[in-house]
Parts: structure tokens; C-alpha cells; sequence
């Protein structure tokens, strides 16, 4: 042991009074759908613990449907507590 740190504290320490807190939920989830090649097969749904719901089919529809979930969180009334 060097300097300041205290007895019996070692590689093999187990800490015994660390436990993790409650995990947030998510408020918002995103779930795409593709093939490696990114086909017209690819799907893709957005939904928030808001009501808002989304689903899109082919390249173009998801792409538009990712941008969707990305500016969500401003009118969100979950996530943004501003107005209230």
C-alpha cells in the first residue's frame, strides 16, 4: 500500500454498500428493421410515452421517419417541461 489509502483496501475489495439506483425509463424509443444491404425490406417505428406513434416502410420513409423521432423531443410534452 502507498500514501493515503486506507488498510485492508486491496485489489480484492468488494464493495459492499454500492448499489445502483432506479434506472430511468425511457420516455421514447426508436426500432429499425434492415437488412445489411438496407433494402426496401427496412421498417422502422417510433413511439413515445406521449402518444406520439410512427411507422415507416422502405429507405426514404424510415430515413423521414429517424428525423421525426429526432426533433420529437422539442414538442414533447414528456420531455419538455418548458412551456408549463
Amino acid at each position: 500500500m502507498t500514501g493515503g489509502e486506507p488498510k485492508g483496501v486491496g485489489r480484492k475489495a468488494v464493495p459492499v454498500a454500492v448499489r445502483p439506483g432506479p434506472r430511468p425509463q425511457p420516455v421514447r424509443w426508436l426500432d429499425v428493421v434492415a437488412p445489411p444491404s438496407f433494402s426496401a425490406l427496412v421498417s422502422a417505428r417510433s413511439w413515445c410515452r406521449c402518444g406520439f406513434e410512427r411507422t415507416a416502410r422502405g429507405r426514404s420513409g424510415v430515413l423521414a421517419l429517424i428525423e421525426a423521432h429526432t426533433a420529437h423531443p422539442e414538442s414533447c410534452p414528456l420531455l419538455n417541461t418548458e412551456g408549463s
